[in-house]
């Protein structure tokens, strides 16, 4: 259920709004302003295409397109103003939203950084992604984590950006901190169309939360986004799915309090407790043991495949990029 694309909003709803922007090109501070508006302009739109809307969800590389470009004119600042631009339209118009752009970082690459802000222009969650699409993109690892935060009516929300979502110890962590609906950002271009659409199952499914993921959209004349906008249930099943048109609004309803009926109610396949209760039947409460190697690897700082000295790419020189600095 969706509440017939969010227009009909239940009590308990979060009717979410996802923006398949048009993939832009921005070279120039010129640019950047000019794009900030436009984002502006699309917060505005969303509000009067779908009223009951709560929380409006851009694309990752909203403000910066696809080139990887690092030129510090094009970077942002969290106090700069296009982040105040931001805030105030979530303001004007009563609405959450969740935005990104490129971070400048004085102390190395730019961070890509998502934000989400409430309807009185306060920040309440700050992230920079984690795993950059490496050896394609060249952003500094994100160092703040993966917080999440309280949202509109009840929500819990959490985002992954992009390749972050690829991950799925990602999506557990925001699940596991308490968030019931996981965003997710995107830049992707179509041949990751099918991966896209099983890890935002996969993310729901395992984790009894509702995903709702959004991507750039369009041709920026190199580059061919996919937009294909989602939302999907906290059992893994589609809601809403967007298509491949820019600039289209993919609305809906999802319902926190159902994802935590499930959470609480759920025998078999309750897969976010059983992890850490293994075995309940045999033993009282579960073995409550990390059995994997992985975790304790990489704890330890010891993360080391059987077959990584074989990998290939090992940096990104082989795309343009300059030699990574020495940690």
């Amino acid at each position: 259920m969706s509440g017939l694309g969010g227009l009909n909003k239940s009590p308990n709803g979060v009717v979410l709004g996802l923006v398949q922007l048009q993939l832009p090109v921005v070279e120039t501070k010129d640019d950047l302003l000019k794009q900030t508006d436009k984002v502006c302009e699309m917060v505005r739109k969303a509000k009067r295409f779908a009223a009951p809307i709560d929380l409006v969800v851009f694309p990752e590389y909203m403000l910066h397109g696809l080139s990887m470009d690092m030129n510090d004119e094009i970077m942002c600042e969290i106090d700069g103003p296009e982040v105040a631009k931001l805030k105030e339209v979530c303001i004007e118009n009563d609405i959450w939203g969740c935005f990104s752009i490129m971070e400048y970082n004085p102390d190395g690459n730019p961070y890509n950084t998502g934000l989400i802000i409430d309807n009185h222009g306060d920040i309440k969650l700050n992230y920079r992604k984690l795993h950059p699409w490496t050896p394609v993109e060249p952003w500094e690892p994100g160092d703040l984590g993966l917080p999440v935060c309280e949202g509109p009516n009840g929500s819990t929300l959490g985002l992954a950006i992009c390749h972050d979502g690829m991950f799925p110890e990602v999506s557990r962590e925001l699940a596991y901190k308490g968030a019931d609906v996981i965003l997710r950002t995107a830049g992707y271009t179509k041949p990751i169309r099918h991966s896209w659409r099983i890890t935002n199952q996969a993310n729901a499914f395992c984790n009894l939360a509702y995903t709702a993921s959004v991507a750039m959209c369009g041709s920026d004349g190199t580059n061919d986004s996919m937009g294909e906008g989602m939302i999907v249930g906290f059992d893994g099943v589609p809601l809403v799915e967007g298509t491949n048109r820019p600039d289209e609004i993919i609305t809906g309803e999802v319902r926190p309090d159902l994802a935590l009926e499930a959470r609480t109610n759920w025998a078999v396949e309750n897969n976010i407790y059983q992890l850490g209760h293994r075995g309940y039947v045999a033993v009282e409460n579960g073995i409550t043991d990390a059995p994997y190697t992985y975790m304790k690897d990489l704890q330890d700082g010891k993360y080391h495949l059987p077959w990584e000295d074989k990998i290939v790419y090992k940096d990104g020189q082989a795309y343009g990029f300059d030699a990574p600095r020495k940690k």
